[in-house]
């Protein structure tokens, strides 16, 4: 289901992805913020549509920001063998690993996807080969 939001106008095309990382203290006593901020923390969305309306916004390139629809889309991540079934509600781990220049790193340590949280497991997609021996499993979280 769609949701509305603003976003800068330069950034308002279909099919562009982004995070969702949290509101903006600048924008406390903005009276658009409950359309901006209505998103969930560290979810990642894609602008499916872009509406007529445009405000004047201080925060954005270009002093304006768009109303655009947008859907929540799937991150992918690394999760442990034990986590890693369809549909199963988790409380995501995250990674200790330390290793920047691991070419998993960026799917062990997914961007928007904060530990302690609960994401479901949308698909799994299979087993991940990791340099340090964990087991680990690749999975679309949502």
């Amino acid at each position: 289901m769609a949701q509305i939001t603003l976003v800068g106008k330069n950034q308002a095309k279909i099919g562009t992805e982004f995070f969702y990382l949290g509101p903006i203290e600048e924008c406390a006593d903005c009276k658009f913020n409950k359309v901006c901020f209505n998103l969930e923390l560290g979810a990642k969305y894609t602008i499916t549509e872009i509406r007529l309306q445009e405000h004047e916004c201080h925060e954005f390139d270009g002093d304006s920001v768009t109303a655009v629809e947008v859907e929540k889309i799937c991150t992918r991540a690394s999760v442990g063998k034990r986590q890693a079934m369809e549909g199963s509600k988790i409380t995501y781990k995250g990674s200790e690993c330390k290793n920047l220049s691991c070419e998993k790193y960026s799917i062990c340590h997914p961007m928007g996807k904060i530990p302690g949280e609960k994401y479901t497991v949308q698909k799994v997609e299979g087993n991940l080969d990791c340099p340090l021996g964990e087991k680990l499993v690749l999975v679309d979280l949502f």
